[in-house]
């Protein structure tokens, strides 16, 4: 007689994964899946394989709880090299332009300040 799915024995939960350089967040998931053996595993936010940090992973029936999690604030912080335009937007990519311009501390600060708050994003097409 086969068990009952309420007898068997399902992995539920959260796990928090400081996600390393050179993976991607469905690469984590992946790998989550073959180490738990559960299929029923989402995240929280992609964070492209450049990208270091918190990536929250949910297991089994806490993934409805995604949108709930995505919807909270979040922080970054950015590594930038000034000069320098690429074809991706990014440091992978070929430098296209090079510039030496200086700029000075109230021009970058306007600059970085434009960012704080909600904004809408639309991601390269690298990303």
């Amino acid at each position: 007689m086969p068990l009952k799915r309420q007898f068997c024995s399902v992995m539920q939960g959260l796990i928090v994964i400081n996600k390393p350089k050179g993976i991607t967040s469905f690469g984590v998931v992946a790998k989550l899946r073959k180490i738990l053996g559960e299929k029923r595993i989402g995240h929280t936010g992609t964070l492209d394989p450049l990208a270091t940090g918190v990536l929250v992973c949910l297991i089994g029936r806490p993934c409805v709880l995604s949108n709930y999690i995505m919807s909270g604030s979040k922080g970054y912080i950015a590594k930038l090299k000034f000069g320098i335009k690429t074809d991706s937007y990014d440091i992978t990519g070929r430098v296209i332009e090079t510039s030496k311009k200086e700029i000075s501390k109230d021009e970058f600060l306007e600059v970085v300040t434009s960012f704080i708050g909600q904004t809408e994003q639309l991601p390269p097409m690298f990303s």
